[in-house]
């Protein structure tokens, strides 16, 4: 079975799919989220969960750390797009950041 490239979602498919992530916005043609922490190490222990969860699910964010302040962007680079490959890891991360 050959790999297929998934689709990007149409833009209701992305509000519906925003409902579920308050604290992300489409920035530039990514999926985006800011989060802060207490301090560099707390920002960087979620760097760490971050990276596990997406290796986990084959999919990697881009990550710009200031300090306390942890960016996340998520595209499906060969869909040229957000798709539900973001979602999905958008919603992990969600999860791990409530634990």
């Amino acid at each position: 079975m050959p790999f297929r490239t998934p689709e990007p979602l149409s833009a209701a498919q992305l509000q519906a799919s925003l409902a579920n992530l308050p604290a992300w916005k489409v920035e530039n043609g990514e999926l985006a989220r800011t989060a802060v922490f207490a301090d560099f190490q707390r920002a960087m222990e979620f760097v760490n969960q971050v990276a596990g969860l997406a290796e986990a699910a084959g999919h990697h964010p881009d990550i710009d750390i200031r300090y306390n302040k942890v960016r996340l962007g998520l595209t499906t680079h060969d869909a040229r797009g957000i798709t539900q490959k973001d979602i999905h890891l958008a919603l992990e991360i969600e999860r791990n950041l409530q634990t």
